[in-house]
């Protein structure tokens, strides 16, 4: 394995425990999801695997190297889209992404090369020259990616990806991140974004309060549930008590809204016992369709608290 992440412990000085003995492992030429709410310990992950953050106590190794001994080297062998906006500002996209192919070590023709093809495969070519403050965020965000596509390293980490990209250049985007893949990077895609991870992503790992989950392809996540088909019910708000489910399956309520787990056998009765509903006065609607990895992970996560804001402790990744 590339990546290999082993019993890895985050414990704040506040006391908050970011990562909580994490185990996961991640191959060259795969695109691996690490899926979670905001404050399930996605970043913190991250963080700690470029050397930014000093380990609590665990191992990450990066083909081979200890990067928990020697941080520094996770410049070579990474590169990492951070969640947030890239500084770029005064710089058009083609200087940005030109200066860190440079910086990154791969020569100008290289450079030239791979920023040609990331700004064609992106659709962004009427912005290279354009200063980037006139960007829009969705822009930036997608320049921030092709500078980290630019001169990629052995694992690539892209955190929240499409924030603010439009949804015709994130399914540019998505077939970009599988390219990255495909010529042998191992690409770490971090998002709560359930529905675009299941598009895009070989495995993932569920993260709750610092701890995986479940781990597996989305797939294998999907059958471990235990049903096949989801009834969704939108409830009348005036309802205040939730119809039991007569299938003996998993049940999710969210506001006025009630997914039911529905074995495929069952599906025209779920259908009249929906319609049963609607005629009561009970259900608004109804919409009866195959389990996604959503389901997965509300059923697992179920409701979710904010942790106290993660104190990020620095050290010098700079030693070798």
């Amino acid at each position: 394995m590339l990546l290999e992440i082993e019993k890895l412990t985050k414990v704040y000085r506040t006391g908050v425990r970011a990562n909580d003995g994490l185990d996961l492992s991640i191959d060259a030429g795969e695109v691996f999801g690490l899926l979670g709410h905001n404050g399930a310990g996605k970043t913190t992950l991250v963080n700690q695997v470029v050397g930014l953050l000093k380990p609590t106590s665990g191992s990450i190794h990066i083909d081979g190297h200890d990067m928990v001994a020697r941080p520094g080297v996770a410049r070579r062998l990474c590169s990492f889209q951070t969640q947030a906006q890239v500084p770029i500002d005064g710089l058009s996209p083609r200087q940005a992404i030109g200066l860190i192919g440079q910086l990154r070590g791969a020569s100008k023709a290289d450079v030239a090369r791979r920023r040609e093809r990331l700004i064609d495969a992106l659709e962004i070519g009427e912005w290279l020259d354009v200063d980037a403050a006139r960007l829009s965020g969705g822009v930036k965000r997608l320049v921030a990616f092709a500078m980290a596509a630019v001169a990629p390293g052995r694992l690539v980490m892209l955190d929240e990806p499409t924030n603010d990209v439009d949804p015709v250049r994130r399914r540019l985007l998505w077939g970009a991140v599988r390219r990255l893949a495909d010529e042998g990077a191992a690409v770490l895609l971090v998002t709560h974004n359930v529905i675009e991870a299941e598009r895009s992503v070989g495995r993932l790992a569920i993260l709750d309060r610092g701890r995986v989950i479940a781990e597996g392809s989305p797939a294998r996540l999907k059958a471990n549930l235990g049903t096949e088909l989801r009834l969704e019910l939108v409830l009348d708000p005036r309802v205040t008590d939730t119809p039991a489910s007569p299938f003996g399956r998993g049940v999710v309520s969210a506001g006025n809204r009630l997914m039911v787990g529905v074995p495929t056998d069952a599906a025209g009765a779920a259908v009249a016992w929906a319609e049963s509903l609607e005629r009561a006065g009970v259900a608004e609607e109804f919409t009866l369709g195959p389990v996604t990895l959503e389901d997965v992970y509300v059923a697992m996560v179920g409701g979710v608290s904010v942790r106290p804001a993660e104190n990020e402790e620095t050290f010098d990744a700079s030693a070798a």
